[in-house]
């Protein structure tokens, strides 16, 4: 990916807020969990763009919607200069070749009583692609194409690793030759040494087919090793957004320096007014139904003043092709 690479996907003001039932409380008084509070992002072609914050922050709402899976609130979502929310049903189902997810669990997100050739057969089938005898070919292809062998198509999920699992959910996505591929906290569920494996696969298969990925995770260190471009998460809104190499190395919002500080071994100069405190910024889980007014950091911060409490931080440049919102980075 180029800094001339063209603009593959481009959201607008998104916004998803879901109906919180509250028994003995009219209906005027409903309360909503703000999954999702205005982001825009822009994600070009041939890129990875890397998402992450704490489980509860709004990442996976946020890559179901850019799919439309989950339908928005609010807001604008564009693919190649297609406006996404404006395609029917038939126009979106041809759309969905394009773009396709890998979930986080490879066993749940895999039909039981499916083998793994069934699987990758039934995507083909449904968008009419390999048809007839070339379709056993093709799933052959598929398997070798994510390190398994042909001969694995008749085994049921059950019988896989789950590293396995996953590289059969990778395949089922690529089954239809897609360009843009959400990866929704695809390695959170193996064990570290598997990790590196999936990682290490993604990459490859992005360099040949020319993918384009939305990574979605909560470990830093993991989505720094893939992604070109990071945005950091918080309560539905993104805080911090740049560079791979500049938000990890330089962090200038403090929710991204307690993510950092988090990981052990992290090399990452921490703010003086952190030592010793971002593990404790991170104990209290946020609830994105009750968004304080002003920062929605605020609570936690230990960098907090007075005008935080009050006023809402915006994006503001900290450097190039680098954004924060934060107050510090207010007169920036």
């Amino acid at each position: 990916m180029t800094r001339s690479s063209p603009t593959l996907l481009e959201a607008r003001n998104l916004r998803k807020y879901f109906p919180l039932r509250s028994s003995g409380s009219p209906r005027s008084e409903r309360r909503w969990l703000r999954a999702v509070d205005g982001i825009s992002m822009v994600v070009a072609e041939g890129e990875t763009m890397g998402v992450v914050g704490e489980s509860g922050c709004g990442k996976t709402t946020l890559g179901r919607m850019l799919l439309r899976l989950i339908e928005p609130t609010e807001g604008e979502i564009y693919f190649d200069g297609e406006d996404l929310r404006g395609l029917d049903a038939r126009r979106l189902r041809a759309r969905r070749r394009d773009m396709q997810i890998v979930f986080q669990d490879p066993y749940s997100s895999l039909n039981p009583r499916m083998t793994a050739g069934a699987a990758l057969a039934e995507a083909l089938r449904i968008h009419g692609l390999a048809p007839g005898s070339r379709r056993r070919g093709r799933v052959a292809e598929l398997l070798e194409m994510v390190g398994l062998s042909a001969d694995q198509a008749g085994k049921y999920p059950h019988e896989f690793s789950g590293g396995q699992r996953q590289r059969i959910g990778i395949a089922r996505a690529l089954a239809v030759r897609p360009r843009f591929v959400v990866a929704d906290e695809p390695v959170s569920a193996l064990d570290v040494s598997i990790q590196a494996q999936i990682v290490n696969l993604l990459q490859d298969l992005q360099r040949g087919m020319g993918l384009t990925y939305l990574f979605i995770a909560h470990d830093l260190n993991v989505v720094r090793h893939i992604s070109d471009r990071i945005a950091v998460m918080y309560l539905g809104r993104i805080v911090e957004t740049g560079r791979s190499d500049d938000v990890y190395r330089s962090p200038k919002h403090p929710y991204t320096r307690a993510l950092l500080a988090a990981i052990p071994q992290a090399r990452v100069v921490a703010h003086p007014a952190q030592v010793g405190q971002p593990q404790r910024a991170l104990q209290e889980a946020p609830d994105a139904a009750e968004v304080p007014s002003g920062c929605p950091y605020y609570p936690r911060c230990p960098e907090r003043t007075e005008a935080c409490r009050v006023q809402e931080p915006r994006l503001v440049r900290v450097g190039p092709d680098h954004r924060s919102a934060c107050l510090l980075h207010a007169d920036v």
